[in-house]
């Protein structure tokens, strides 16, 4: 039997009967603080359990829903834990009692499940049994009418005589078959909501998992204090689990840490260490609902509630210096506290006394921007902030070059939808892409034509030589990174150049000597071939810029070979000598420096730096104060 795990989250007015109703599906009393049940109000979150099974007429085989429930307290003292626990759910439930019908808390409770984005909502009404005609039904129909929940189910129940359970039951399990499973991005985040510490057992915490799973014996990191702990163990409404999955609530064992100094609520259990934001851009929207609400001012001080922590921040409006009711603009977050955010999380923002709930947002960006023209592309994710391709393409479009594994690394997207988008746009000539660099094509494109005209730039300047030193070029172009020079010049020799060791140059130029040094080349051949084996020095050949000049393009075309950094020969002595070498070893047997010296009638100052020449090409080998010939591999391994 397939199960999948979700989460269902109440809201509502205080003393509506959320708690009671949770306890009647499920049999669990979230209610678990001693002073919640001396008062009959929910204060802090409370958890349940409940299993449905899935309709027939949505699924093949037979499954259930795994429904991890957060009952949340509805007094409007308590409405940042209600937040804490509706940060990341999959359908919400709103009860609204039918003896009192729509309350502030309701309307409240409404609005903030609307800014984070949920799409899908059950009313149970409840207290039936205690409303004197049926008006609170038509009323509630009425507060949604113009709203994304317009056409939400009204499930009119009563604990007292179990009216509407199971009609509430069935109408959740129609709910949850119509969603998709919640989404695995392969960046866990556990939101903590609880910690304690169990006798024998060791620290504790619990929370929702979103983005992806853990198992039990992962490492991972307590944010934002990035201290690292190993799972000892994983549970799912108390059965032990050996990994937990997206959508399902999990409480987590890590004995090595302390309650307070290392993890509390507010912090996230992560899979690798990732850093805060301090500085964010949001996507603002206040509902129209906000009755007699005041502009919100820009540089005003708000609290900001994403997942379970709450932080203040300075909000400062873009385009617009206030923001009415009903109104939505881009805004910047200067907070207080760095958060564990990624681009698509949503968030809640109340007035700075944490009276009122004034605004939802949607991330934008979690980097400070200065250009106005980059605060203009990722405002344009507003538009659809689920969408891979248009969050990637501002990204790119940013013209920074990017790595492409690291593209919103910090994002409500997965490693391969990225990619995907990436592949999409460099297949439509859109973006330059490789292992290493991203980028928007007509900057690609600018920076090889800066390259091509640094190279050719170079074979004007010295048509004597082969080409641009990599390290000059790379000097030229220090602005970009080590990766991206090397997709540039991999990129360069797809289009008409060729890299020669550390030389670039393009494919078609042939190195020649201008008129001006040729007179100073002949020299140098002149002086080389009069004493073939025993040459002038190279200080001698090279008395002035011209000689210097001819001999590095002699000896970058192999007409001469630099034996040291003193000694240079013709290419055609080096041969004679060489051949000389190996006709009187292989005639005597090995020989010393001396002998050979002797032989081909040179000096000690040519002999010794020509010998150790020919014993790194591998030509001779030194034993001692002998050299003879090395001897061909092929042939020692069969002697073996």
């Amino acid at each position: 039997m397939m199960e999948q795990n979700f989460i269902l989250a109440t809201a509502g007015h205080v003393d509506h009967g959320k708690s009671a109703l949770v306890k009647a599906l499920t049999g669990t009393d979230p209610d678990r603080l001693p002073e919640e049940k001396a008062r009959g109000i929910t204060i802090d979150l409370g958890f349940a359990h409940l299993l449905l099974s899935a309709p027939l007429s949505f699924s093949p085989q037979p499954s259930t829903f795994s429904v991890g429930i957060i009952d949340v307290p509805g007094h409007e003292d308590f409405v940042r834990n209600m937040i804490a626990g509706v940060g990341s759910i999959d359908l919400a439930l709103l009860v609204v009692a039918a003896n009192e019908g729509w309350m502030p808390q309701t309307e409240e409770h409404l609005q903030i499940i609307s800014y984070l984005g949920a799409k899908q909502l059950v009313v149970a009404l409840t207290k039936i049994d205690l409303a004197v005609d049926g008006a609170a039904a038509d009323q509630v129909r009425e507060r949604l009418r113009d709203t994304e929940f317009a056409d939400a189910q009204i499930i009119p129940t009563s604990i007292r005589t179990s009216a509407g359970l199971d009609d509430l039951k069935k109408t959740l399990a129609h709910e949850f078959a119509t969603l998709p499973a919640p989404r695995n991005l392969g960046k866990p985040r556990l939101f903590v909501d609880r910690a304690f510490t169990l006798r024998g057992i060791g620290t504790v915490v619990t929370g929702t998992l979103m983005d992806g799973q853990f198992c039990a014996g992962d490492t991972v990191f307590v944010q934002p204090r990035k201290i690292s702990a190993r799972i000892r163990s994983l549970q799912n409404h108390g059965r032990d689990v050996e990994a937990a999955q997206p959508g399902m609530r999990v409480a987590m064992n890590l004995p090595d840490l302390q309650i307070g100094t290392d993890v509390q609520r507010g912090d996230v259990i992560t899979g690798r260490t990732f850093e805060w934001a301090s500085i964010i851009d949001v996507h603002l929207t206040r509902s129209a609902r906000l009755r007699r609400a005041l502009p919100i001012k820009s540089g005003s001080c708000v609290y900001i509630h994403h997942g379970t922590k709450r932080v203040l921040a300075k909000m400062i409006l873009g385009g617009t210096n206030s923001l009415q009711a009903g109104g939505s603009a881009q805004a910047l977050l200067k907070l207080q506290t760095p958060l564990p955010a990624f681009v698509g999380d949503r968030l809640i923002v109340r007035d700075a006394s944490e009276k009122q709930t004034i605004a939802g947002g949607v991330i934008l960006n979690l980097e400070d921007l200065r250009a106005t023209q980059e605060r203009a592309l990722v405002a344009s994710r507003a538009v659809a902030s689920g969408d891979v391709a248009l969050a990637v393409w501002t990204e790119v479009a940013r013209g920074d070059f990017l790595v492409p594994p690291h593209v919103l690394e910090r994002s409500r997207f997965s490693a391969a939808e990225i990619a995907a988008a990436l592949q999409r746009l460099a297949q439509h000539g859109e973006i330059f892409l490789s292992e290493n660099v991203a980028v928007k094509m007509l900057a690609w494109r600018e920076l090889l034509e800066r390259a091509a005209n640094l190279i050719d730039a170079f074979h004007k300047n010295h048509p004597e030589r082969r080409g641009l030193e990599s390290s000059e070029l790379r000097s030229e172009l220090s602005s970009i990174s080590p990766a991206v020079f090397e997709e540039l010049t991999h990129d360069l020799c797809q289009k008409g150049f060729v890299r020669a060791g550390s030389i670039m140059s393009r494919s078609s130029h042939r190195p020649a000597l201008p008129r001006q040094l040729q007179s100073a080349a002949e020299k140098i051949r002149t002086a080389l071939s009069s004493k073939p084996f025993d040459p002038p020095s190279r200080k001698e050949l090279t008395q002035n810029s011209d000689q210097q000049q001819a001999l590095k393009f002699l000896i970058e075309q192999g007409e001469i070979v630099e034996i040291s950094e003193e000694i240079v020969l013709l290419r055609d002595g080096f041969d004679q000598m060489r051949t000389a070498v190996s006709k009187f070893i292989s005639a005597n047997g090995p020989a010393t420096a001396s002998q050979l010296r002797e032989e081909l009638k040179t000096s000690r100052r040519v002999i010794i730096p020509f010998l150790e020449y020919l014993d790194r090409l591998g030509i001779t080998q030194r034993d001692g104060d002998l050299r003879k010939l090395r001897e061909p591999k092929s042939t020692a391994i069969a002697r073996q």
